[in-house]
Protein backbone atom coordinates (compact mmCIF):
# COMPACT_ATOMS: atom_id res chain seq x y z
CA UNK A 1 0.00 0.00 0.00
CA UNK A 2 1.22 3.52 -0.83
CA UNK A 3 2.72 5.57 2.02
CA UNK A 4 2.05 9.28 2.49
CA UNK A 5 3.53 12.00 4.66
CA UNK A 6 1.44 15.09 5.39
CA UNK A 7 3.54 18.25 5.59
CA UNK A 8 2.64 21.92 6.02
CA UNK A 9 -0.38 21.14 8.18
CA UNK A 10 -1.71 22.06 11.59
CA UNK A 11 -2.59 18.86 13.47
CA UNK A 12 -5.66 18.67 15.71
CA UNK A 13 -7.44 16.01 17.69
CA UNK A 14 -9.48 16.21 20.89
CA UNK A 15 -6.35 16.19 23.11
CA UNK A 16 -5.21 19.52 21.64
CA UNK A 17 -6.93 22.78 22.51
CA UNK A 18 -5.77 24.31 19.23
CA UNK A 19 -4.25 22.93 16.02
CA UNK A 20 -0.46 22.63 16.24
CA UNK A 21 2.22 22.45 13.51
CA UNK A 22 3.23 18.86 12.81
CA UNK A 23 3.75 16.13 10.27
CA UNK A 24 2.00 12.78 9.97
CA UNK A 25 3.26 9.64 8.24
CA UNK A 26 0.74 7.09 6.95
CA UNK A 27 1.73 3.53 6.05
CA UNK A 28 -0.37 0.44 5.33
CA UNK A 29 -3.62 2.14 6.22
CA UNK A 30 -2.43 3.28 9.65
CA UNK A 31 -0.80 6.32 11.16
CA UNK A 32 2.86 5.40 11.52
CA UNK A 33 4.32 8.57 13.05
CA UNK A 34 3.18 11.96 14.35
CA UNK A 35 5.88 14.54 14.94
CA UNK A 36 6.30 18.26 15.57
CA UNK A 37 9.50 18.12 13.50
CA UNK A 38 10.27 16.84 10.01
CA UNK A 39 9.37 13.19 9.46
CA UNK A 40 11.99 11.21 7.55
CA UNK A 41 10.17 9.12 4.96
CA UNK A 42 12.07 8.93 1.69
CA UNK A 43 9.72 6.41 0.08
CA UNK A 44 6.49 8.17 1.06
CA UNK A 45 4.53 10.49 -1.23
CA UNK A 46 4.64 14.01 0.19
CA UNK A 47 1.28 15.72 0.60
CA UNK A 48 1.39 19.49 1.06
CA UNK A 49 -1.53 20.45 3.25
CA UNK A 50 -1.34 24.12 2.30
CA UNK A 51 -1.39 25.17 5.94
CA UNK A 52 -4.78 23.54 6.53
CA UNK A 53 -5.92 21.66 9.61
CA UNK A 54 -5.32 17.90 9.56
CA UNK A 55 -7.80 16.23 11.89
CA UNK A 56 -9.43 12.83 12.41
CA UNK A 57 -12.18 11.87 10.01
CA UNK A 58 -15.62 12.84 11.29
CA UNK A 59 -17.97 10.22 12.78
CA UNK A 60 -21.77 10.37 12.65
CA UNK A 61 -23.25 8.07 15.29
CA UNK A 62 -26.88 8.30 14.18
CA UNK A 63 -27.58 7.87 10.51
CA UNK A 64 -29.88 5.73 8.32
CA UNK A 65 -28.35 5.13 4.91
CA UNK A 66 -31.23 2.97 3.63
CA UNK A 67 -34.13 5.25 4.59
CA UNK A 68 -34.46 7.08 1.30
CA UNK A 69 -37.82 8.75 1.88
CA UNK A 70 -38.87 11.08 4.67
CA UNK A 71 -42.24 9.28 4.77
CA UNK A 72 -41.12 5.91 6.09
CA UNK A 73 -44.39 4.21 5.15
CA UNK A 74 -43.44 4.63 1.48
CA UNK A 75 -40.34 2.47 1.91
CA UNK A 76 -42.43 -0.68 1.61
CA UNK A 77 -42.83 0.05 -2.12
CA UNK A 78 -39.08 0.39 -2.81
CA UNK A 79 -37.37 -2.79 -4.08
CA UNK A 80 -34.42 -3.91 -1.99
CA UNK A 81 -32.13 -3.59 -5.01
CA UNK A 82 -33.11 0.05 -5.53
CA UNK A 83 -32.81 0.69 -1.81
CA UNK A 84 -29.22 -0.59 -1.90
CA UNK A 85 -28.37 1.62 -4.87
CA UNK A 86 -29.81 4.66 -3.10
CA UNK A 87 -27.87 3.71 0.03
CA UNK A 88 -24.65 3.58 -2.00
CA UNK A 89 -25.28 7.12 -3.22
CA UNK A 90 -25.95 8.29 0.32
CA UNK A 91 -22.81 6.59 1.62
CA UNK A 92 -20.65 8.29 -1.02
CA UNK A 93 -22.13 11.72 -0.31
CA UNK A 94 -21.64 11.19 3.42
CA UNK A 95 -17.97 10.37 2.88
CA UNK A 96 -17.54 13.49 0.74
CA UNK A 97 -18.75 15.57 3.70
CA UNK A 98 -15.77 14.27 5.68
CA UNK A 99 -17.50 11.48 7.61
CA UNK A 100 -15.13 8.53 7.42
CA UNK A 101 -17.14 6.39 9.88
CA UNK A 102 -20.84 6.12 10.64
CA UNK A 103 -23.12 4.15 12.95
CA UNK A 104 -26.28 3.18 11.11
CA UNK A 105 -29.08 3.17 13.67
CA UNK A 106 -31.56 1.01 11.83
CA UNK A 107 -31.94 -0.37 8.32
CA UNK A 108 -28.41 -1.14 7.10
CA UNK A 109 -27.11 -4.67 7.47
CA UNK A 110 -23.69 -6.31 7.43
CA UNK A 111 -23.84 -6.58 3.63
CA UNK A 112 -23.63 -2.82 3.13
CA UNK A 113 -20.74 -2.60 5.58
CA UNK A 114 -18.87 -5.32 3.71
CA UNK A 115 -19.57 -3.61 0.38
CA UNK A 116 -17.95 -0.47 1.76
CA UNK A 117 -14.97 -2.43 3.13
CA UNK A 118 -14.43 -4.11 -0.24
CA UNK A 119 -14.72 -0.83 -2.14
CA UNK A 120 -17.82 -1.96 -4.04
CA UNK A 121 -19.55 1.11 -2.63
CA UNK A 122 -17.40 4.13 -1.82
CA UNK A 123 -18.46 5.13 1.64
CA UNK A 124 -17.46 5.42 5.30
CA UNK A 125 -16.67 2.62 7.71
CA UNK A 126 -20.03 1.30 8.87
CA UNK A 127 -21.14 0.09 12.28
CA UNK A 128 -24.61 -1.34 11.69
CA UNK A 129 -27.57 -1.98 13.97
CA UNK A 130 -29.47 -4.22 11.56
CA UNK A 131 -33.19 -4.00 12.22
CA UNK A 132 -34.24 -2.19 15.37
CA UNK A 133 -36.38 -3.96 17.96
CA UNK A 134 -39.83 -2.46 18.51
CA UNK A 135 -42.88 -3.48 20.47
CA UNK A 136 -46.24 -3.67 18.72
CA UNK A 137 -47.41 -0.09 18.32
CA UNK A 138 -43.94 1.22 19.09
CA UNK A 139 -41.81 3.72 17.24
CA UNK A 140 -40.60 1.09 14.78
CA UNK A 141 -44.15 -0.05 13.91
CA UNK A 142 -45.13 2.03 10.88
CA UNK A 143 -48.48 0.41 10.23
CA UNK A 144 -51.39 2.82 10.36
CA UNK A 145 -54.09 2.06 12.91
CA UNK A 146 -56.43 -0.08 10.71
CA UNK A 147 -53.65 -2.44 9.58
CA UNK A 148 -53.19 -5.82 11.18
CA UNK A 149 -50.11 -8.00 11.19
CA UNK A 150 -51.53 -10.50 8.74
CA UNK A 151 -52.46 -8.06 5.99
CA UNK A 152 -50.48 -8.33 2.74
CA UNK A 153 -47.65 -5.81 2.77
CA UNK A 154 -48.09 -4.89 6.43
CA UNK A 155 -44.86 -6.59 7.43
CA UNK A 156 -42.78 -4.83 4.78
CA UNK A 157 -43.54 -1.41 6.26
CA UNK A 158 -41.92 -2.65 9.46
CA UNK A 159 -39.27 -4.88 7.94
CA UNK A 160 -37.31 -2.13 6.20
CA UNK A 161 -35.75 -0.99 9.44
CA UNK A 162 -37.50 -2.71 12.36
CA UNK A 163 -38.79 -6.02 13.65
CA UNK A 164 -41.63 -6.63 16.07
CA UNK A 165 -40.66 -8.33 19.31
CA UNK A 166 -43.06 -8.53 22.26
CA UNK A 167 -42.26 -10.15 25.57
CA UNK A 168 -38.96 -11.23 27.08
CA UNK A 169 -38.56 -14.36 24.98
CA UNK A 170 -39.24 -12.58 21.67
CA UNK A 171 -36.92 -9.71 22.54
CA UNK A 172 -34.16 -12.12 23.53
CA UNK A 173 -34.58 -14.11 20.30
CA UNK A 174 -34.71 -10.97 18.12
CA UNK A 175 -31.55 -9.56 19.71
CA UNK A 176 -29.76 -12.87 19.23
CA UNK A 177 -30.86 -13.00 15.60
CA UNK A 178 -29.67 -9.48 14.77
CA UNK A 179 -26.32 -10.23 16.42
CA UNK A 180 -26.14 -13.50 14.49
CA UNK A 181 -26.59 -11.55 11.26
CA UNK A 182 -23.63 -9.35 12.11
CA UNK A 183 -24.94 -6.18 13.68
CA UNK A 184 -22.39 -4.23 15.70
CA UNK A 185 -24.86 -3.12 18.36
CA UNK A 186 -28.52 -3.73 19.17
CA UNK A 187 -31.01 -0.88 18.78
CA UNK A 188 -34.33 -0.73 20.66
CA UNK A 189 -37.21 1.73 20.64
CA UNK A 190 -38.19 2.77 24.17
CA UNK A 191 -40.35 5.85 23.57
CA UNK A 192 -42.65 7.31 20.98
CA UNK A 193 -41.18 9.08 17.99
CA UNK A 194 -41.81 11.69 15.33
CA UNK A 195 -41.86 9.47 12.23
CA UNK A 196 -44.11 6.67 13.51
CA UNK A 197 -47.86 7.11 12.93
CA UNK A 198 -49.62 5.95 16.11
CA UNK A 199 -47.46 6.31 19.24
CA UNK A 200 -47.38 9.52 21.31
CA UNK A 201 -43.94 11.02 21.94
CA UNK A 202 -44.18 10.43 25.70
CA UNK A 203 -45.23 6.79 25.36
CA UNK A 204 -42.89 4.52 27.38
CA UNK A 205 -42.15 1.42 25.34
CA UNK A 206 -40.84 -1.98 26.47
CA UNK A 207 -40.83 -3.21 30.04
CA UNK A 208 -37.71 -3.29 32.18
CA UNK A 209 -37.62 -7.08 31.88
CA UNK A 210 -37.64 -6.90 28.07
CA UNK A 211 -34.88 -4.28 28.02
CA UNK A 212 -32.71 -6.27 30.41
CA UNK A 213 -33.03 -9.27 28.09
CA UNK A 214 -31.74 -7.23 25.14
CA UNK A 215 -28.87 -5.81 27.22
CA UNK A 216 -27.89 -9.28 28.47
CA UNK A 217 -27.71 -10.63 24.91
CA UNK A 218 -25.66 -7.66 23.68
CA UNK A 219 -23.22 -7.99 26.57
CA UNK A 220 -22.82 -11.69 25.83
CA UNK A 221 -21.56 -10.61 22.38
CA UNK A 222 -19.29 -7.95 23.97
CA UNK A 223 -21.34 -5.09 22.64
CA UNK A 224 -24.14 -2.80 23.82
CA UNK A 225 -27.69 -1.54 23.29
CA UNK A 226 -28.65 1.85 21.87
CA UNK A 227 -32.12 3.20 22.62
CA UNK A 228 -34.35 5.63 20.79
CA UNK A 229 -35.69 7.68 23.70
CA UNK A 230 -37.14 11.17 24.05
CA UNK A 231 -38.43 11.55 27.60
CA UNK A 232 -36.94 11.41 31.07
CA UNK A 233 -39.26 8.55 32.04
CA UNK A 234 -38.24 6.29 29.15
CA UNK A 235 -34.58 7.29 29.48
CA UNK A 236 -34.39 6.57 33.22
CA UNK A 237 -35.83 3.09 32.68
CA UNK A 238 -33.43 2.44 29.79
CA UNK A 239 -30.34 3.61 31.67
CA UNK A 240 -31.30 1.64 34.79
CA UNK A 241 -31.55 -1.45 32.58
CA UNK A 242 -28.00 -1.00 31.32
CA UNK A 243 -28.59 0.70 27.98
CA UNK A 244 -25.43 2.53 26.90
CA UNK A 245 -26.51 5.22 24.44
CA UNK A 246 -29.61 7.38 24.42
CA UNK A 247 -30.52 8.53 20.92
CA UNK A 248 -32.16 11.96 20.63
CA UNK A 249 -33.08 12.49 24.31
CA UNK A 250 -34.70 15.86 23.58
CA UNK A 251 -37.05 15.90 26.56
CA UNK A 252 -34.72 14.69 29.32
CA UNK A 253 -34.31 16.83 32.45
CA UNK A 254 -31.21 17.53 34.54
CA UNK A 255 -31.73 14.70 37.08
CA UNK A 256 -31.95 12.26 34.16
CA UNK A 257 -28.73 13.65 32.70
CA UNK A 258 -27.09 13.21 36.12
CA UNK A 259 -28.21 9.56 36.16
CA UNK A 260 -26.73 9.10 32.69
CA UNK A 261 -23.43 10.54 33.89
CA UNK A 262 -23.45 8.28 36.95
CA UNK A 263 -24.12 5.15 34.88
CA UNK A 264 -21.74 6.06 32.04
CA UNK A 265 -24.46 6.38 29.40
CA UNK A 266 -23.98 8.63 26.37
CA UNK A 267 -26.37 11.09 24.76
CA UNK A 268 -26.34 11.12 20.96
CA UNK A 269 -28.23 14.29 20.00
CA UNK A 270 -29.65 14.61 16.48
CA UNK A 271 -30.34 18.33 16.29
CA UNK A 272 -30.27 18.87 12.54
CA UNK A 273 -33.20 16.59 11.81
CA UNK A 274 -35.72 18.67 13.78
CA UNK A 275 -34.57 21.98 12.35
CA UNK A 276 -34.65 20.71 8.77
CA UNK A 277 -37.87 18.68 9.06
CA UNK A 278 -39.62 21.72 10.49
CA UNK A 279 -38.57 23.80 7.48
CA UNK A 280 -38.92 21.27 4.66
CA UNK A 281 -40.77 18.23 5.97
CA UNK A 282 -44.27 19.09 4.76
CA UNK A 283 -43.21 19.78 1.18
CA UNK A 284 -41.31 16.48 1.04
CA UNK A 285 -44.22 14.40 2.27
CA UNK A 286 -43.79 14.19 6.06
CA UNK A 287 -47.23 13.09 7.30
CA UNK A 288 -49.30 15.67 9.27
CA UNK A 289 -49.23 13.46 12.40
CA UNK A 290 -45.42 13.59 12.34
CA UNK A 291 -45.36 17.35 11.83
CA UNK A 292 -47.62 17.73 14.86
CA UNK A 293 -45.37 15.55 17.03
CA UNK A 294 -42.29 17.37 15.77
CA UNK A 295 -43.44 20.53 17.55
CA UNK A 296 -43.05 18.76 20.91
CA UNK A 297 -39.34 18.12 20.47
CA UNK A 298 -37.88 20.52 17.91
CA UNK A 299 -36.79 23.26 20.32
CA UNK A 300 -35.87 21.00 23.25
CA UNK A 301 -32.83 19.19 21.91
CA UNK A 302 -30.31 21.92 22.68
CA UNK A 303 -31.57 22.07 26.27
CA UNK A 304 -30.97 18.32 26.61
CA UNK A 305 -27.36 18.80 25.46
CA UNK A 306 -26.99 21.59 28.02
CA UNK A 307 -28.30 19.30 30.77
CA UNK A 308 -25.81 16.57 29.86
CA UNK A 309 -22.95 19.06 29.66
CA UNK A 310 -23.84 20.39 33.12
CA UNK A 311 -24.17 16.88 34.56
CA UNK A 312 -20.95 15.62 32.99
CA UNK A 313 -22.62 12.98 30.81
CA UNK A 314 -20.73 12.26 27.61
CA UNK A 315 -22.21 13.73 24.46
CA UNK A 316 -21.83 12.21 21.01
CA UNK A 317 -22.87 13.54 17.62
CA UNK A 318 -25.57 12.41 15.18
CA UNK A 319 -27.73 13.69 12.36
CA UNK A 320 -30.67 11.25 11.73
CA UNK A 321 -31.73 12.91 8.47
CA UNK A 322 -33.95 11.00 6.05
CA UNK A 323 -34.44 11.09 2.30
CA UNK A 324 -33.55 14.33 0.53
CA UNK A 325 -32.87 16.06 3.86
CA UNK A 326 -29.51 14.28 4.20
CA UNK A 327 -27.66 17.08 2.44
CA UNK A 328 -28.07 19.08 5.67
CA UNK A 329 -26.06 16.53 7.70
CA UNK A 330 -23.34 19.00 8.77
CA UNK A 331 -25.89 21.50 10.07
CA UNK A 332 -25.65 19.57 13.35
CA UNK A 333 -22.25 21.22 13.99
CA UNK A 334 -23.42 24.83 14.48
CA UNK A 335 -26.62 23.69 16.18
CA UNK A 336 -24.74 21.60 18.75
CA UNK A 337 -22.38 24.55 19.26
CA UNK A 338 -25.31 26.45 20.79
CA UNK A 339 -24.82 24.22 23.85
CA UNK A 340 -21.13 23.23 23.59
CA UNK A 341 -17.85 24.90 22.71
CA UNK A 342 -16.52 24.24 19.20
CA UNK A 343 -13.78 22.08 20.75
CA UNK A 344 -16.42 20.00 22.52
CA UNK A 345 -18.52 19.66 19.36
CA UNK A 346 -15.56 18.44 17.30
CA UNK A 347 -14.53 16.11 20.12
CA UNK A 348 -18.08 14.71 20.15
CA UNK A 349 -17.85 14.01 16.40
CA UNK A 350 -14.42 12.34 16.72
CA UNK A 351 -13.09 10.99 20.02
CA UNK A 352 -16.41 10.62 21.90
CA UNK A 353 -18.10 8.91 18.96
CA UNK A 354 -15.07 6.61 18.65
CA UNK A 355 -15.66 5.62 22.30
CA UNK A 356 -19.29 4.88 21.51
CA UNK A 357 -18.16 2.62 18.66
CA UNK A 358 -15.67 0.88 20.97
CA UNK A 359 -12.94 2.21 18.68
CA UNK A 360 -10.96 4.41 21.08
CA UNK A 361 -7.31 4.49 20.05
CA UNK A 362 -8.21 3.43 16.52
CA UNK A 363 -10.65 6.08 15.27
CA UNK A 364 -11.17 9.72 16.19
CA UNK A 365 -7.53 10.33 17.10
CA UNK A 366 -4.22 11.15 15.41
CA UNK A 367 -1.54 8.97 16.96
CA UNK A 368 0.77 6.14 15.96
CA UNK A 369 -1.14 2.91 15.45
CA UNK A 370 -4.51 4.51 14.81
CA UNK A 371 -6.40 4.03 11.54
CA UNK A 372 -5.48 6.57 8.87
CA UNK A 373 -8.95 8.12 8.67
CA UNK A 374 -8.09 11.79 8.16
CA UNK A 375 -9.39 15.01 6.66
CA UNK A 376 -7.63 18.26 5.77
CA UNK A 377 -9.74 21.40 6.21
CA UNK A 378 -8.96 24.69 4.50
CA UNK A 379 -9.07 26.97 7.53
CA UNK A 380 -9.61 26.28 11.21
CA UNK A 381 -12.92 24.56 12.05
CA UNK A 382 -12.44 25.38 15.74
CA UNK A 383 -12.89 29.01 14.74
CA UNK A 384 -15.54 28.43 12.09
CA UNK A 385 -17.65 25.26 12.12
CA UNK A 386 -19.17 26.44 8.86
CA UNK A 387 -16.05 25.10 7.14
CA UNK A 388 -17.50 21.62 7.66
CA UNK A 389 -20.70 22.47 5.79
CA UNK A 390 -21.28 23.17 2.08
CA UNK A 391 -21.03 19.47 1.12
CA UNK A 392 -17.32 19.30 1.93
CA UNK A 393 -16.32 22.35 -0.15
CA UNK A 394 -13.63 23.37 2.35
CA UNK A 395 -12.50 19.82 3.09
CA UNK A 396 -9.60 19.52 0.66
CA UNK A 397 -8.61 15.93 1.41
CA UNK A 398 -10.45 12.90 2.76
CA UNK A 399 -8.54 9.72 3.57
CA UNK A 400 -10.08 6.46 4.78
CA UNK A 401 -7.84 3.55 5.81
CA UNK A 402 -4.82 5.19 4.19
CA UNK A 403 -6.46 5.76 0.80
CA UNK A 404 -7.62 9.09 -0.56
CA UNK A 405 -11.31 9.35 -1.32
CA UNK A 406 -10.74 13.01 -2.20
CA UNK A 407 -7.50 14.92 -2.71
CA UNK A 408 -7.39 18.52 -3.88
CA UNK A 409 -3.99 19.16 -2.30
CA UNK A 410 -0.62 19.51 -4.02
Amino acid sequence: MTSFVFRNVLVWDSRRQEPEPGEVLVEDGQIKEVSDSRVQATSAIEVDGGGGVLMPGLIDCHIHVTLSDINLQKLAAIPVTLMSALAAKNMHETLMRGFTAIRDCGGADRGLAIASELGLFEGPRMFVSGRTLTQTGGHGDFRVAPESRGLPGAESCIGVQSRLADGVDEVRKAARDELRKGCDQVKVMVSGGVASPVDPIDNVQYSAEELRAAVAEARAWKTYVAAHSYTSESTVQAVNCGIRTIEHGNLIDLPTAELMAERGSYLVPTLATYDVMDKHGAELGLPPVSIEKLQRVKSAGIRAVEHCRTAGAKIGFGSDLLGDLREHQSLSFPLQAEAQSTHEVLSSATAVNAEILNQSGNLGIIESGAAADLIVVEGNPLEDLGLLQHQGKYIKAIMKAGKFAKNELD
